[in-house]
């Protein structure tokens, strides 16, 4: 066959076996707030230990309102733990015992409260007390209505805690429990159970380590005056998951970041740049290091075209009257400069194409004329693999000859977990030197 498609298992058992090696006989300390997302918990907590997991449940008073601690015992098979000042709870100092023993601390759902609590470092009941005493890896599964999502309080906070190391996991955009429709709701247990395992995996594996890759992330801005300027709606979320996941494998990481309000990933050296051409300067020159680089991923979504003149001042609008016209230039082909460049070189080159429709036959045309090695798809137009979402959907599209391409579809998932699964695929493609 001249093509391989991969097929790959989006069913529950499947999603809990991919968890397996990563979660088995690690010890989830899984924090429940009150919001009515919670019922949830009791699949989730199914899901992690049917993945291997032990679950110790901690569970606020308000959610109590919404499950019941016996449910969750039940499904957990761990006494469900619920009080600061308890004798019996508190007997061996409970909330240190607890954070000491996490591998990971989950927390699903996170209702607006928690979150603000977690950001401020405050710990007035037994969850945010553990929270607090914990130094295991921390997930974050927001869920609440749209327009508390929105807020910028809610906003600043959950940029505080990814600031501070928390892993950001939703939430997803839909009908809400409230009618509301938008993101807020929780993301699906398996989604969660999916992300949980790649951060555990990511952390257990430094495959990447003697490895420097580059990734590219974001929108590019093409000034038309000071004010203004032609950019389009990346959020750069997906690059940004790459160079997380990369660094967390231990890979010395540089990311070409376009304007995006994201915060830096740990370990990570950023470069930001604003237009087309900045991002061609930041990364064409790399290829021409002495010791380039192992890989590069343009993650970018880069302006095809730019004004051809830059006004020196804001153009008034009794300047330019009722229908202006904006004369573009085409800008340099980045990923194609780099198909180029890299024949002196083993560098894996990476391309995305985030297409509209045909994303298969687009892509596969763009495997070929900008010389990549592999091309992840995906369809911005899709429900949860757009801009801006906290999921994706990607097909991977890799060159095994000239005649050949491998072409892997991977289902609906995190972002981390999108990213974690890209990594895996191309790790044995990069080129069989390290860095010394």
């Amino acid at each position: 066959m001249d093509e391989a498609n991969v097929p790959t298992d989006t069913s529950e058992q499947g999603a809990a076996l991919r968890g397996e090696h990563a979660l088995s006989g690690k010890r989830i300390v899984l924090g429940i707030s009150g919001g009515i997302a919670a019922y949830k918990a009791a699949e989730l907590t199914r899901l992690l230990r049917k993945a291997g997991a032990t679950v110790q449940v901690v569970m606020t008073k308000a959610a109590q309102a919404f499950v019941s601690p016996l449910t969750l015992q039940t499904l957990s098979g761990q006494p469900v733990a619920t009080e600061l000042f308890d004798l019996t709870q508190e007997s061996d100092i409970g909330h240190i015992s607890i954070a000491d023993a996490a591998d990971l601390l989950l927390i699903a759902p996170a209702t607006a409260d928690i979150v603000a609590k977690l950001s401020l470092g405050l710990a007035d009941d037994l969850l945010t007390t553990v929270a607090l005493a914990c130094v295991a890896p921390l997930m974050i599964c927001p869920a609440m209505n749209v327009n508390m999502w929105n807020k910028p309080q809610v906003q600043h906070h959950i940029a505080q805690l990814a600031a501070f190391g928390a892993h950001i996991v939703g939430p997803a955009p839909g009908e809400l429990a409230c009618g509301w429709v938008g993101p807020g709701r929780l993301v699906e247990p398996v989604e969660i159970v999916a992300s949980a395992a790649t951060l555990l995996s990511a952390q257990q594996r430094k495959d990447l380590r003697g490895r420097w890759v580059v990734i590219t992330a974001g929108p590019t801005f093409e000034p038309i005056d000071p004010v203004r300027f032609i950019g389009n709606r990346s959020s750069g979320k997906m690059g940004f998951a790459l160079a997380a996941d990369a660094a967390a494998r231990g890979a010395e990481v540089t990311l070409i970041a376009g304007p995006v309000a994201l915060d830096t990933p740990q370990g990570v050296h950023r470069v930001n740049v604003e237009s087309a051409k900045e991002m061609a300067q930041a990364v064409l020159p790399l290829l021409e290091r002495s010791r380039p680089p192992d890989c590069v991923v343009m993650a970018a979504a880069v302006a095809d075209h730019r004004p051809s003149e830059v006004a020196p001042r804001k153009r008034k609008k009794h300047e330019i009257g009722p229908s202006p016209t904006i004369v573009l230039t085409e800008n340099p082909d980045i990923l194609r400069s780099l198909g180029q460049k890299r024949g002196k070189t083993a560098t894996l080159l990476v391309g995305f194409a985030a297409e509209t429709h045909d994303v298969e036959t687009y892509a596969r045309r763009k495997l070929q004329e900008k010389g990549c090695d592999v091309i992840i798809a995906n369809n911005v137009a899709e429900d949860g693999s757009g801009f801006g979402t906290d999921t994706n959907r990607v097909t991977i599209l890799t060159r095994r000859s000239e005649e050949s391409v491998e072409v892997v579809p991977l289902p609906l998932l995190s972002k981390a977990a999108v990213a974690d699964k890209i990594w895996s695929h191309l790790l044995p493609l990069l080129p069989t030197s390290k860095k010394a």
